[in-house]
């Protein structure tokens, strides 16, 4: 442990704060939905862009905040990550039209880029053991959480105080995150030398990200055959392409691929980036109740009560789990509770008292599987990453929540949206989660191919006498 320093309540509490400001107050927009578009006066094809564009951010910029909180400091990255959530809470709060609203959206990703992967390292350097599952489990609250509460909690602030309010409780708990965390020491890999970044390679990702983000937003009403789209599709195929070969040909580079060679990490990172697209849910499901059946925002986040008991009751039990049968059975039994909780939203052919049950229990089973998955994939993530890259491993891992989570909810909402076109409300509905249903099949089959069986478990080595962790 670095400097000696063993963690405490008060930095797990602190770094929570921060990890929220990400999953409960900036989701909480996915929920808010008609309030926005009828205060601000704007599309619901630039409120698409704003909802998704946090998201698509955070994803982008996730693993260069890890590497340089490796490199320039955890404590001082996360600290930066505040700063620019209350800077985007603060436009979101000021913003008039769609400019100030969707600057503040994309600050908002930069924030959660910075502090996800510096305060997983944190807690790497300075938990250990069943200690480190402890506080795994209670970021993986703060997240998983998080976005659990994020639809009820938005519902009932922008019901009763406006949507806008939203993002100054945001400011409030980003302030007390940085209060509770000043007293932990920094934490750095050592390093001689001149500092180094891949500025190439950021750029090279940058831009295949945003012309794929680009792709599965407007595909649609550009015309999936058009040359407009076929262009986007050769931008991404060559910026793929180019970005593997740079990344493989010198010594400084963004994403490690040796990273994946460690099956565990590997597999947990995959599922991950494929269980987060099922976020596509919340706004279907939501957009739907409230357009389609006539749910107000208080209403259709008291839908989400049951994920918000349920993933916060099951993280630690999949802690507890994972502490007997290893990770990869608490993995696939959470993706596939999810899952089935998510297809049950798709029956929206149920008069309006049943259909509001099933989606009801639907999602308390997507929040129980979550709560289950959750500590098991990041403790496999975090335990299988070198000590010296643990923040480019947490970025890459986080990267896949954020980017999984941005291109599930761009494409469910592309899907429902060309398909309400025609005024099936319904069907677009079906559709929409259907594509849910398809991230939440390939994420267990991930878990199954890539998760070996012995993720997670204790073995005794016999030559040391001491349990180490696979």
């Amino acid at each position: 442990m670095e400097t000696g320093y063993k963690g405490t309540d008060r930095m797990i509490t602190g770094i929570v704060f921060g990890v929220i400001t990400f999953w409960l107050f900036a989701q909480a927009m996915v929920n808010v939905v008609p309030a926005v578009q009828s205060d601000l006066g704007i599309s619901m094809g630039t409120l698409n862009i704003a909802i998704s564009v946090t998201a698509l951010f955070s994803g982008m910029f996730i693993v260069a905040a890890g590497g340089l909180a490796d490199k320039a400091g955890r404590k001082k990255i996360a600290y930066i990550g505040f700063v620019l959530s209350i800077i985007g809470s603060l436009c979101l709060v000021l913003a008039e039209g769609a400019p100030l609203l969707i600057a503040g959206r994309i600050i908002q990703g930069l924030s959660a880029a910075c502090i996800m992967p510096s305060t997983i390292a944190l807690i790497k350097a300075y938990f250990e053991g069943k200690e480190r599952q402890r506080a795994l489990s209670f970021w993986s609250i703060g997240s998983w959480g998080g976005s659990g509460v994020a639809s009820f909690a938005g519902g009932v602030i922008a019901t009763n105080l406006g949507w806008k309010w939203i993002f100054i409780f945001s400011i409030i708990f980003a302030v007390l995150g940085m209060f509770l965390l000043k007293d932990t020491p920094e934490s750095k890999q050592e390093s001689s030398g001149s500092f180094q970044f891949d500025f190439a390679g950021l750029s090279i990702f940058i831009v295949t990200m945003l012309a794929l983000n680009i792709f599965i937003t407007y595909g649609a009403s550009f015309g999936w055959l058009s040359l407009q789209t076929l262009g986007i599709l050769a931008v991404i195929l060559a910026g793929l392409m180019i970005f593997v070969k740079v990344e493989t040909g010198k010594k400084v580079v963004l994403i490690d691929f040796t990273l994946f060679k460690n099956k565990p990490y590997a597999g947990a990172t995959a599922s991950n980036f494929l269980l987060n697209g099922i976020a596509g849910t919340l706004v279907v499901a939501n957009t739907y109740v409230q357009v389609g059946r006539g749910f107000t925002s208080f209403q259709s986040g008291m839908l989400s009560l049951g994920y918000l008991v349920a993933v916060l009751a099951m993280i630690r039990v999949g802690e507890k789990i994972l502490q007997r049968v290893g990770a990869k059975k608490p993995m696939i039994w959470g993706a596939l509770i999810t899952t089935s909780g998510v297809a049950m939203m798709g029956l929206t052919f149920l008069p309006d008292i049943t259909y509001t049950a099933v989606v009801f229990v639907g999602f308390a089973l997507f929040g129980l599987g979550l709560g289950i998955y959750a500590t098991p994939s990041t403790d496999t993530s975090v335990s299988n990453a070198p000590s010296d890259k643990v923040g480019q491993a947490a970025g890459v891992y986080k990267m896949a929540s954020s980017l999984g989570g941005a291109f599930g909810v761009a494409i469910s909402a592309a899907v429902y949206g060309s398909a309400a076109a025609s005024g099936n409300l319904e069907f677009a509905a079906t559709l929409g989660i259907l594509v849910n249903v398809a991230f939440g099949i390939l994420s267990i089959i991930s878990i199954i191919t890539l998760v070996p069986d012995s993720a997670g478990k204790a073995r005794i080595s016999e030559k040391a006498g001491v349990a180490v962790s696979d």
